[in-house]
């Protein structure tokens, strides 16, 4: 019974999203297609930074390489929409694989550091090269409306949820993922060829960001290093995983569906990215001091009666209570 009422309430809220959006105010409309994209992001640095362990701070190159790719092709090559995303989903996945054989050799900080480089290297380079428009950044007409662009983006969002629920929640390859995320030299010791599944993890966490990238192009239609490639859009997806609950399925959704709707609120009243970043550090701060495990993490405690240790851990951490 309780599962047939979470597929009727599954299949209801798939219906609302699905028919109500159109008839939403555009402000709103380009809430919900920014929440997806963001949720659908988090979720891909999730596959590598939570259910594997190790922290990607270089995981926004692969959105903005995703962005260029689409740019390029439809500006230079002239290729059609239906190309140019699949196109970028592989290009990344494939330099994925190639950066990831030397750096998944390092762990812990020196993982992170490493990444964090790589992302800084693409984007000075898209600062300098000629044909990604250097820091003028590429103008695109998009054929698309904002309505066609929510079901896009929606539709890649279910797309990133299935691939992971199917491979990370009910396949050997997740379990052998959190192996390696809790001790990895256990892991191998069980037979687990570490090395192979961390670098299909890494690459199949950077094909979303490259599909993700071009939808955003189609999107926003003008693009540049400091909007696609900074390193604040990895720090985003990495508070939203953290808030939400790293390392679990519905964290990543939860997260970017909370800041991003306060990112466009605050846009929407001061105008002033300023207090969006604040926001961020408040956020991080809560988490470390508050919900280690997330949102998620402490509801998730009502099934493994956790709940009332969670909610007590959090009381305590609040000042409140024993």
């Amino acid at each position: 019974m309780g599962r047939s009422l979470r597929l009727v309430a599954l299949a209801a809220g798939l219906g609302v999203l699905l028919t109500v959006p159109p008839a939403l105010p555009a402000f709103w409309l380009r809430v919900l297609t920014g929440i997806w994209l963001w949720a659908a992001l988090s979720q891909s640095w999730n596959i590598i930074g939570g259910y594997t362990g190790y922290l990607n701070f270089g995981h926004g190159a692969f959105f903005g390489i995703g962005a260029y790719v689409t740019a390029l092709g439809m500006n230079e090559l002239g290729l059609p929409f239906a190309a140019t995303l699949p196109l970028g989903g592989l290009l990344t996945t494939l330099l994925a694989a190639a950066i990831g054989i030397p750096t998944l050799r390092l762990r812990g900080p020196y993982f992170a550091i490493a990444t964090w480089a790589f992302g800084e290297m693409v984007k000075q380079v898209a600062l300098v090269l000629e044909f990604t428009g250097g820091p003028h950044g590429i103008q695109v007409d998009s054929p698309l409306n904002d309505t066609l662009v929510y079901y896009i983006t929606f539709g890649a969002f279910l797309l990133t949820m299935a691939v992971t629920w199917w491979l990370l929640e009910r396949a050997p390859f997740g379990q052998k993922l959190q192996a390696i995320r809790e001790n990895e030299m256990a892991a191998e010791s069980l037979g687990i060829d570490t090395t192979r599944v961390k670098l299909q993890a890494f690459a199949l966490s950077a094909f979303f960001p490259g599909v993700l990238g071009g939808i955003y192009t189609y999107w926003i239609t003008f693009i540049h290093p400091q909007s696609v490639l900074d390193v604040s859009v990895t720090d985003q997806m990495v508070v939203m995983v953290l808030l939400g609950g790293l390392g679990t399925y519905w964290g990543p959704v939860l997260g970017a569906g909370i800041l991003w709707l306060l990112n466009r609120v605050i846009w929407a009243y001061w105008g002033e990215s300023v207090f969006y970043l604040v926001l961020l550090g408040l956020a991080v701060c809560a988490v470390v001091l508050y919900l280690p495990d997330g949102i998620v993490g402490l509801f998730e405690g009502r099934r493994g009666g956790r709940w009332r240790e969670n909610a007590r851990y959090l009381l305590r951490r609040l000042g409140v209570g024993a």
